[in-house]
């Protein structure tokens, strides 16, 4: 399975269209804690995980990393180099073993080239994801730290044998990273949420309990 038929950014494709994407692409794998593209890097291509986990992240000059999104299985980023030629926004680095397909921008040139028309699906999808990033700096920006963690839990949980749970392990820097918080308050509002029974927190994953509080 390639993924890109799930893509978001190119729904509305028919399968030959998607498969000329497939077809100019390539399949990359990365090992745990590589840097799959650093901020400031020439860009050129994007990627969409087949398998595996990884992080985008801002790191200032103090060498404080803020944890911007976590991919996983399906996702994609990177987008923006198949229009512009702007560096890099953002790193991106695998949390676990992971392998990408990497769609260059010459393969989505041809694309549009052999199909014009493909051209406007794209952008209404890409202004539609532009929304999406909007509402999630209102969020960090206007919510509480309380709202922030349970409304990243709620997005990141999947239904699993009648329960909903984050398969990916998160430590409590983790979590601060992705709200932009301290992890003494993230452990603060963990001992909240446990105590009042809404989530489980196991070894590997986190469990969803209830509906969390907002």
């Amino acid at each position: 399975m390639n993924y890109l038929d799930r893509v978001d950014l190119f729904a509305g494709l028919d399968e030959a269209q998607t498969q000329s994407l497939v077809d100019r692409s390539r399949l990359r794998s990365f090992v745990a804690s590589t840097v799959v593209v650093n901020e400031g890097d020439e860009g050129g291509s994007m990627y969409v995980v087949q398998s595996g986990s990884l992080k985008a992240y801002l790191t200032d000059k103090t060498g404080r990393e803020v944890t911007l999104s976590l991919l996983d299985e399906g996702d994609y980023f990177g987008e923006l180099a198949l229009l512009d030629d702007a560096p890099r926004s953002a790193s991106v680095a695998a949390v676990t073993r992971s392998e990408l397909l990497q769609v260059p921008r010459s393969a989505f040139l041809a694309l549009i080239e052999e199909h014009p028309a493909s051209m406007q699906v794209v952008v209404r999808n890409l202004v539609a994801r532009i929304r999406a990033l909007s509402d999630n700096v209102r969020s960090l920006a206007l919510e509480d730290v309380f709202r922030r963690v349970t409304r990243a839990f709620e997005t990141l949980a999947v239904e699993r044998d009648g329960q909903r749970l984050i398969e990916r392990r998160l430590t409590q820097q983790d979590v601060a990273s992705l709200v932009g918080a301290s992890r003494e308050m993230i452990n603060r509002v963990l001992r909240e949420l446990v105590a009042g029974g809404y989530v489980e927190i196991e070894q590997h994953h986190i469990v969803l309990r209830r509906k969390l509080p907002t």
